[in-house]
């Protein structure tokens, strides 16, 4: 392939190329131009080509690029690549591929033809990249404003109820409010809690502890009772109850006194 060429182009000129293409940090392959079977097949790869897949060059060299493909590769997006192929065009686009440990990947591929003068393709350059962190980071994105729209909903429907329901109780504007205020606040410090969480959920202890340690004076609340750990869409109405609780036991129950003490206790049953 990197013989002297037909333009008249010196050696030392080819050795520069050459010399650039193995120092890419993106794989290269060159094909020959055939596009139906056995074709194309590869006559160069480059040493970012063995990083990429573990296939050494002259594994590789007289096959076509699609030993590479394998149960995962999504066929819509090679349906689209032959198509550019047999009209001539640059393609680009991405795809599940198998290293030679069978482990897979994300190539992103922009592949060109070489032509001469008429116009005839002589050769396919596949200039490839390992995208896979970048994919798996965008999954990851997409699922998180995905959860994120879920929980806006959700959380728009929960302050609608919240609403409601203090609508319903409140006897004046003060009380109402009085009320309306404070469980928008658990709403908030429910969500912060999940927020804080990697697995988006939060402890019974920690929605308990937001609501009650604000009255702990001198340690008159006491809580005992196993790690339980509730996901978002349990957290959230458990939250909102224990707020009730509190709301209540500060009204009428023991946190009513200055001198009250209260005592949580809660387990699992089998």
């Amino acid at each position: 392939m990197f013989g002297r060429d037909q333009s008249g182009a010196g050696s030392g000129d080819l050795r520069l190329l050459r010399a650039a293409v193995e120092a890419s940090g993106e794989a290269i392959l060159i094909t020959s131009a055939e596009v139906d079977e056995p074709g194309p097949r590869i006559e160069y790869a480059n040493p970012a080509f063995t990083r990429m897949t573990g296939y050494e060059a002259h594994e590789v060299v007289g096959l076509s690029p699609r030993f590479l493909q394998g149960p995962r590769t999504d066929r819509t997006v090679l349906d689209g690549l032959r198509a550019a192929l047999d009209a001539g065009e640059a393609s680009q686009a991405e795809a599940v591929n198998y290293r030679k440990d069978s482990s897979t990947y994300v190539v992103e591929w922009l592949i060109t033809p070489v032509r001469e003068a008429d116009g005839r393709i002589t050769h396919w350059v596949a200039t490839q990249r390992d995208v896979t962190e970048r994919r798996a980071y965008e999954d990851r994105q997409e699922l998180m404003v995905r959860e994120l729209h879920h929980r806006v909903k959700n959380t728009l429907a929960t302050v609608q109820a919240v609403l409601n329901a203090t609508v319903r109780s409140s006897l004046s504007i003060a009380e109402f409010t009085r009320a309306l205020t404070g469980r928008i606040a658990s709403l908030a410090r429910t969500h912060a809690l999940i927020t804080e969480d990697l697995a988006q959920a939060a402890s019974f202890e920690g929605l308990l502890r937001a609501e009650l340690d604000p009255y702990n004076e001198r340690g008159r609340i006491s809580l005992d009772g196993p790690g339980v750990v509730l996901p978002s869409e349990l957290a959230v109405p458990v939250g909102m109850a224990l707020h009730e609780l509190t709301t209540n036991a500060l009204q009428h129950g023991s946190l009513a006194d200055p001198n009250g003490r209260l005592q949580v206790t809660w387990w699992i049953e089998d």
